[in-house]
């Protein structure tokens, strides 16, 4: 097995260094994906590429497309590159890299498997975030009739990239904050069992948050509607794997 990790960057300049210095103990090839961020960003992101060329490359994306456009630009390349794995990790220093063994190891034992965070926050979570993000699993639960995704919004997880190849060339996934939900859905949907693992999650390291609770959750909503629509034709399929 051949793991690698991909972190989709936009403008967190003051925290993508303790992220990158976190990683590189680790010794796994890295992706960063640099979303159009702005020219203080991208002379950060040069300098790390440049220091530590050696397990980091640096994918420039010339306009900001969203997370999710972030990070199929990463798994793309991953892909290419041969990996089988990739881990995904948030640019802010949110989640506990401490965890990344565990992840390792969960892939390992089912490589098969969709490994997924499952958060714990700390006292520094906004409050309208964490409805939403309740609100956000509720749909999730209905759109796959099943608890089985315990957070689909963790941005901390493993990927089995072969069935993450197979999603990429059948369906046009969310390109922002849309994005996790959506893939971890859908793999789940094409018959990727999956893994919850509990992480402690700290929001944000940098004071940069580029979640806009109005827009993104709007968007959000949307993407639940249009999963749930496209879940009624697969209702019966569903239900059997269920009762299975």
């Amino acid at each position: 097995m051949k793991y690698c990790v991909i972190i989709p960057v936009y403008n967190h300049q003051e925290a993508i260094g303790r992220v990158v210095s976190q990683l590189k103990p680790y010794g796994l090839p890295c992706y960063l994906v640099n979303d159009g961020s702005s020219a203080a960003c991208t002379q950060v992101l040069g300098e790390l590429a440049e220091r530590e060329q050696d397990w980091i490359t640096l994918l420039e994306r010339t306009e900001n497309g969203g997370k999710g456009a972030a990070v199929m630009t990463g798994l793309r390349r991953a892909i290419a590159d041969g990996h089988s794995h990739a881990l995904q990790v948030d640019a802010d220093g949110q989640h506990k890299l401490d965890d990344i063994p565990r992840f390792l190891e969960a892939a390992e034992r089912q490589p098969e498997k969709l490994i997924l965070g499952e958060p714990r926050f700390d006292a520094t979570v906004p409050k309208g975030r964490l409805y939403g993000r309740q609100f956000t699993n509720l749909w999730i639960w209905i759109n796959t009739l099943s608890l089985a995704i315990a957070d689909g919004m963790c941005g901390f997880r493993c990927y089995p990239l072969a069935p993450v190849d197979k999603l990429l060339h059948s369906v046009r996934l969310g390109r922002r904050m849309d994005f996790d939900i959506e893939i971890a859905v859908r793999l789940y949907w094409q018959g990727v069992e999956v893994i919850n693992l509990d992480t402690e999650v700290q929001y944000p390291l940098d004071g940069v948050s580029h979640f806009q609770l109005l827009k993104d959750n709007l968007l959000i909503s949307r993407k639940h509607a249009q999963l749930f629509f496209a879940m009624l034709p697969r209702l019966p399929i569903l239900l059997l794997r269920h009762l299975r």
